[in-house]
């Protein structure tokens, strides 16, 4: 099955994270479309789609969503966000040297960790390290929605969840990361809901099984 690609445009200004989805800013980015559902999933589809960008310091996304059955209860950095409304960005950049899993609540709660080795071990991966609280300070997340939403609101709701992940932060990890023009990098976007109403499974590549954690099923980012 062939990948799907997404080529990342350069801005020469810091994208500010806060703007709405069409703004100036954000104009030249390219989006793409989650909407890979998995069969298991309920009869709600969420719209989901994303933009990025880069500089020379690191990574803009920015995800817009058309949601109902919208929960948001995790609290903390690494709790369980997955079964809240989220979103998620996988990215290997570095090939062979694993990956790192990023994934936002609606109400910007995060959870990630670089794996080394996805097979399982006694419940968790053979090899991964959750990323330190130092690293994740770094990291800057705009939401629109409250940090907590419960009960959940069953109405049509929009929200927005934007990020900065600086390059140094990967670097850490698995060693020096490229980012100039023709570099590619290796990437999945998703949304769930696990413990929502409604749950879901979706992703922009598609994948084989109920599984984010797929690197081989990952899609080509291309920096312009």
């Amino acid at each position: 099955m062939s990948k799907k690609r997404y080529l990342i445009r350069k801005t020469e200004a810091a994208s500010d994270l806060s703007v709405a989805w069409d703004s100036d800013c954000w104009t030249k980015a390219d989006t793409l479309v989650v909407d890979n559902f998995l069969p298991d999933s309920s009869d709600h589809r969420p719209g989901v789609e994303f933009k990025m960008l880069y500089d020379e310091a690191g990574l803009y996304g920015m995800f817009n969503v058309k949601d109902k059955y919208v929960r948001c209860v995790a609290e903390g950095y690494q709790s369980n966000v997955c079964k809240d409304s989220c979103v998620e960005f996988f990215v290997t950049p570095v090939s062979g040297r694993g990956y790192f899993n990023f994934e936002f609540n609606c109400g910007g709660e995060v959870l990630t960790s670089y794996v080394r080795d996805n097979s399982r071990a006694e419940g968790c991966f053979a090899d991964f390290e959750p990323l330190a609280d130092s690293d994740m300070d770094k990291v800057e997340i705009f939401h629109t929605l409250p940090g907590k939403i419960d009960p959940e609101i069953a109405a049509a709701t929009e929200w927005r969840l934007a990020f900065h992940i600086p390059y140094e932060i990967l670097s850490e990890y698995c060693g020096e990361v490229e980012h100039s023009s023709g570099t590619e990098w290796e990437a999945n976007f998703y949304k769930c809901g696990d413990a929502t109403s409604h749950p879901h499974w979706a992703s922009w590549n598609p994948i084989h099984k109920k599984d984010f954690h797929l690197p081989e099923d990952f899609g080509i980012i291309a920096f312009e």
